[in-house]
């Protein structure tokens, strides 16, 4: 008997140890792919991969579509697993039941459990966990962590006491704590809608997530939504949510990728995929606001041309090629250790030059 196998005999009761390769802890991982090919991207790098189970802290400012993509993953989730729940936690008061229902959400499955404090979130959450078996499928949507309240600041609010709550921060770590490992171990997705604030005056990046550091150290993934104007000419006619990799352990960090929504015609399923197809060489730019699919093997533009509004038919061309899918997970995929990463130990030596010359 090797070593391996005496230490995996012993230990606590209730923990169970198995050597990683042959894991299921790591090995029947469960994705849940969406049709947004770019959703699918920011999830694992992988045009067909998507949302991994998992905490995912969706951030980002008013109005920039956090619970619109968190509400699209909820429907992914929902119509690939025909016996799945959802349980959604209103913080806000936000969603109505239509609202949920314009993205195709079988209502009848969702349980919608307002809560007025994190402590009432953290033993409710927590309970349905305990009553949950691996196997179950149950998608989690907190919207939103970012405004809610601390239990101390309730009580404070009702006795007309102005004092300063010292306990959300510690509340919030507290439920951090105790759901993150469990939505892993049961192979549970779990979204969590969040705020971001100016950090004025800080260091680092212009804005902060709401909640503070354990937010970013619980999760498996974080993302900062942004938006950019999208003009024809100098009418406005619509936005680019654009999602900015925080942190993930499937995609590289900082990656930036954009969902197009349009005034006219609502998200756009093949968001984002124009500008890979082009920086990969699979579709070409003959002249300014033409494009041209290539062939992939002799490299050479073949069809017609036709404008970007009129590229849908190119991009499913393109997003079924091997080569294609390929180089978007290569140009994505997470760095490596150190060693396997030039430009990171030239980055290492240039911040270790500075420091000296400092």
């Amino acid at each position: 008997m090797s070593l391996l196998d005496k230490l995996k005999k012993v230990g606590a009761a209730d923990v169970k140890g198995e050597i990683i390769t042959n894991s299921s802890f790591f090995n029947s991982r469960q994705i849940c792919k969406t049709d947004l090919p770019i959703l699918n991207v920011a999830f694992t790098g992988d045009i067909d991969g998507g949302m991994p189970t998992g905490l995912t802290i969706v951030a980002g400012a008013s109005k920039t579509f956090k619970s619109a993509i968190s509400l699209y993953c909820m429907k992914a989730y929902l119509e690939e697993h025909k016996d799945g729940v959802a349980i959604f936690y209103d913080t806000e008061g936000g969603i109505t039941p239509d609202y949920l229902k314009s993205f195709k959400i079988d209502t009848d499955r969702v349980l919608h459990i307002p809560v007025d404090h994190i402590e009432q979130l953290k033993f409710d959450m927590m309970k349905k966990l305990d009553e949950i078996k691996k196997g179950d499928k149950v998608f989690f949507l907190v919207d939103s962590i970012g405004q809610i309240s601390s239990k101390k600041e309730v009580e404070d609010a009702t006795d007309e006491k102005s004092v300063a709550d010292m306990t959300r921060a510690k509340a919030l770590r507290s439920l951090l704590r105790l759901c993150t490992m469990q939505f892993m171990k049961k192979e549970l997705p779990c979204i969590m809608i969040n705020h971001v604030y100016a950090n004025i005056g800080g260091t680092g990046h212009s804005v902060t997530v709401g909640g503070g550091s354990s937010v970013v150290y619980s999760a498996n993934t974080v993302w900062i939504i942004g938006k950019s104007q999208e003009k024809d000419g100098t009418e406005l006619t619509g936005w680019n949510f654009n999602i900015n990799i925080e942190k993930s352990r499937y995609i590289r960090e900082k990656s930036r990728l954009s969902i197009q929504v349009l005034y006219d015609s609502g998200i756009q399923k093949y968001s984002g995929m124009l500008d890979l197809a082009l920086e990969s060489g699979h579709i070409a730019k003959p002249s300014m606001g033409w494009y041209q699919l290539v062939d992939a093997d002799t490299g050479e533009m073949v069809g017609g041309k036709v404008r970007a509004a009129n590229a849908d038919p190119l991009i499913e061309e393109v997003i079924k090629r091997e080569k294609f899918k390929q180089w978007v997970k290569d140009k994505f995929k997470p760095h490596g250790a150190i060693n396997d990463q030039e430009d990171t130990i030239e980055e290492i030596e240039d911040a270790y030059l500075a420091e000296s010359d400092d």
